[in-house]
């Protein structure tokens, strides 16, 4: 055969299957959804679902079958969860009504039938005690938005009153001394590049600003996408709410890099733990 055919033969194969018009628009900051880009690169649903799972089945025996999402913003850990099995539920809560449309569109709808098992509540989470719930989770440091020491009291008391007997609260814990500190820190990713700033903590309030930014190829740039003033929680502040508000145990996991001890999900249960520049620990409250 000659060359020139055997080329010929090689470009028809590359293109088989390939459709004009497939491939993907240029992501610029006037194009680009912020709902989806933070989904790209802050989220895992799989691993909050996992983490979730199997700490709530060493603790009780079985699966996990209902689960609350609190602050949850487009609901994407709430899809996963239904997903994951045909006999689960979720309750998203957030107050932010487009955000929730968002999520409905993009996460919940395409579901199918699945979606049924998903209900989205544009509420307050102080406010939300029924119906009980085997787990509620509070993830990406949502809680941080409680300023006040009993603010923050009063959400872990309506989260314990919102469980089952069984029942386990989760949340992640922005820890570190890094956290109080001006940072700006960046990601890339395929089509674009992930920015998160930071401004230095308030040592008498503990409140910090936080932003998240998304640049382009083009050099574009989608400013402030997301901006958070939050309340920087010590770990133990709140082993001590949780405590104070009902939950009879908590537990700490986090990362660690030996074989050694007591793992859930790829995290270690903590006894202790010396202090980190940066790391993300699991508090797991039982009640």
């Amino acid at each position: 055969m000659a060359k020139k055919e055997k080329d010929k033969r090689k470009k028809a194969k590359r293109g088989k299957g390939k459709k004009p018009g497939c491939k993907k628009p240029k992501l610029t900051a006037k194009t680009a959804d912020a709902h989806d880009l933070y989904q790209h690169s802050v989220q895992e649903p799989s691993v909050d679902v996992d983490i979730i799972d199997r700490v709530f089945r060493r603790e009780n025996g079985r699966r996990p079958l209902s689960l609350r999402e609190d602050f949850c913003g487009t609901a994407f850990i709430s899809a996963a969860w239904v997903k994951s099995r045909k006999d689960r539920t979720a309750l998203g809560i957030d107050l932010d009504g487009p955000t929730l449309d968002w999520g409905r569109t993009h996460n919940i709808e395409p579901l199918g039938a699945a979606a049924e098992r998903v209900q989205l509540l544009e509420k307050n989470v102080l406010d939300v005690t029924r119906p009980k719930m085997d787990a509620i989770c509070a993830f990406n440091f949502s809680y941080c938005v409680f300023h006040e020491r009993r603010e923050l009291l009063r959400y872990f008391r309506a989260a314990r009153r919102s469980l089952t007997d069984e029942g386990v609260f989760l949340l992640d814990n922005h820890a570190g001394s890094s956290t109080l500190e001006d940072c700006w820190d960046e990601r890339k990713f395929k089509r674009f590049t992930y920015i998160w700033e930071q401004k230095p903590v308030d040592a008498l309030t503990q409140r910090g600003m936080r932003k998240i930014h998304f640049r382009f190829k083009d050099g574009s740039m989608l400013k402030n996408a997301f901006r958070y003033d939050w309340r920087i929680w010590s770990l133990a502040e709140l082993r001590d709410l949780a405590a104070e508000a009902g939950f009879r145990r908590t537990e700490v996991y986090a990362e660690e890099f030996d074989e050694e001890g007591d793992t859930v999900a790829g995290l270690k249960r903590l006894k202790r733990y010396e202090h980190d520049a940066s790391w993300t620990p699991y508090l797991v409250c039982w009640k």
